[in-house]
């Protein structure tokens, strides 16, 4: 593994005081909360969504930071979308303690490990496979040309389905005969190969009938005779995990500002508005075996981060 130095980050006052103040949680929900507990969250899917347990000022080289998967149990293996590099950040020692370049410069926009290998998504919909970190270049390159669509962000490892899962950001091209418009595909491991029909597919106006009934809000916005507009969710994932525990799938929509929980069938279980304050650009997503979950935030015109919460069962 090639060491890098990360060199000097700046880190602001703000961040200080909440990471000083914010405790790694154990045992039951701690008492010391820097906002009110997020209890709607916490019993729906069991995360405090307004209390970060830790949080992990990143260095500027990750500035873009856009994809995350677990390494090991202090080690998160990171992407960023300008360099084709995956950086291995400590979370012990809260820095990069190695890195790896697989390939030249592109937009690659998330990481996942399945197997021992390396999976990288670029948004054009190339997935690169690094089967050895000490020879990593070239990567195996799988174009995933049966994919209508050319802004792809969401990847991840569905272990208990032995499958890779992908999302696009984007709905499919307008000449495309593709229905759904938008939907969830598989990438099968045991094949090599993507599965042309996508799992299953994402309704917008189901995600919105869900929002009503269920009262989910977010800041009210006005329009231009000061009235106030209608819920609007985009809907424009970018990034997806599945819980080791529940199954349930977690894709997060940075421009929404929203977390959502489907099924493995594709059912709506649980959407939530997240804070800008805290989740500045939720690009990335991934757990630890004991239900822990870590969002990474790209910096933004602030600092990238890296968000770890406890899960209470």
């Amino acid at each position: 593994m090639i060491l890098y130095n990360p060199g000097s980050m700046f880190i602001s006052a703000y961040h200080i005081i909440i990471s000083a103040l914010i405790l790694s949680g154990c045992g039951n929900v701690p008492e010391n909360k820097i906002q009110d507990s997020d209890r709607k969250s916490l019993e729906a899917i069991g995360y405090d969504l307004a209390n970060p347990d830790e949080i992990f000022i990143l260095p500027s080289v990750l500035h873009e930071i856009s994809g995350i998967a677990l390494y090991d149990s202090v080690t998160v293996a990171c992407v960023q979308d300008e360099v084709g590099i995956i950086f291995f950040y400590n979370l012990m020692n809260r820095s990069i303690t190695g890195n790896v370049t697989f390939y030249e410069n592109g937009d690659y926009e998330d990481i996942t490990i399945a197997e021992g290998m390396f999976y990288v998504i670029k948004s054009s919909g190339c997935l690169y496979k690094i089967s050895d970190l000490k020879r990593p270049f070239p990567p195996v390159e799988i174009r995933l040309k049966e994919m209508p669509h050319k802004n792809i962000e969401g990847l991840c490892y569905d272990r208990l389905n032995n499958r890779l899962l992908i999302t696009p950001k984007d709905k499919a091209d307008k000449d495309s005969k593709a229905v759904p418009k938008q939907g969830l595909y598989v990438f099968n491991l045991t094949t090599g190969e993507l599965n042309k029909e996508p799992l299953f597919g994402f309704v917008p106006s189901a995600l919105k009938d869900f929002a009503a009934v269920n009262n989910v809000s977010r800041p009210v916005e006005y329009n231009k005779k000061g009235e106030p507009k209608k819920l609007n969710i985009q809907f424009d994932p970018s990034a997806i995990a599945v819980h080791p525990e529940t199954g349930k799938l977690f894709l997060l929509s940075a421009d929404d500002h929203m977390l959502f929980v489907f099924s493995q069938q594709g059912e709506i279980e649980y959407m939530t508005y997240l804070k800008p304050e805290i989740f500045n650009m939720a690009e990335g997503i991934t757990f630890f075996d004991n239900g822990d979950m870590l969002v990474s935030n790209e910096g933004q015109s602030g600092n990238a981060t890296i968000l770890r919460f406890r899960y209470y069962k």
